[in-house]
């Protein structure tokens, strides 16, 4: 299936919630790095982009109808260029909140990954650090003045290259009424999701790996 929406967001920008959300309005299954964690399929193929390998993004996505989050944020460029219909949306925060979420959660799980023994988690983890820590951030992500460079260098970028009325700039403070706008979609009477808090990652990772 094609895909519908292209998120083109970094992650700790409320992809989970957002993709919970586009679930929720029809867009789903809606691909997040929880999908590499989930789907067997996927770790291969994101393995392979981070080598820099051509990519068939109709089989990556196969599943999908929209995606969020990296690892597909870092070829949203790639992405939305394929799937020419999709409409874009950019998942933002303020800066510094964005950082602050980075380094309590994924930056120190990625870190960890050294000590894990060979396994399928530790091949995610180090997929994940090559596509965000040594790709998307130069391996500078603890540099917080370059990382707040990059960060909004990315959401500048996407805001130039995407036309107005194929995307939208998406803080999930702001609820359904933009995203439905934007979706075409009636808005739901539920609330709108808000999950995966750094305190929630935290219990996560710690149930996981006991430390």
């Amino acid at each position: 299936m094609p895909l519908k929406v292209v998120g083109a967001g970094f992650g700790r920008t409320g992809t989970n919630s957002l993709k919970l959300a586009l679930e929720q309005l029809g867009f789903g299954p809606c691909h997040h790095m929880f999908e590499v964690r989930d789907n067997p399929r996927q770790l291969p193929f994101w393995q392979a982009a981070a080598r820099g390998k051509a990519m068939d993004w109709d089989d990556v996505f196969a599943e999908y109808n929209a995606s969020v989050d990296w690892p597909s944020a870092r070829y949203w460029r790639e992405i939305a260029d394929h799937f020419a219909d999709a409409k874009v949306l950019l998942s933002v925060r303020p800066a510094e909140s964005w950082f602050k979420s980075v380094h309590a959660t994924i930056y120190p799980s990625m870190m960890k990954r050294a000590a894990d023994p060979p396994s399928v988690h530790k091949d995610r983890r180090d997929m994940a650090y090559e596509i965000v820590v040594n790709q998307t951030f130069d391996g500078r992500l603890e540099d917080k003045a370059h990382a707040l460079g990059v960060y909004e260098a990315h959401i500048a970028e996407v805001q130039r290259i995407i036309a107005p009325d194929r995307l939208l700039t998406f803080d999930v403070a702001e609820g359904w009424e933009p995203l439905c706008g934007f979706l075409d979609v009636p808005v739901p009477d539920e609330p709108f999701p808000r999950t995966n808090s750094t305190e929630e990652f935290r219990e996560r990772i710690v149930k996981r790996d006991g430390r």
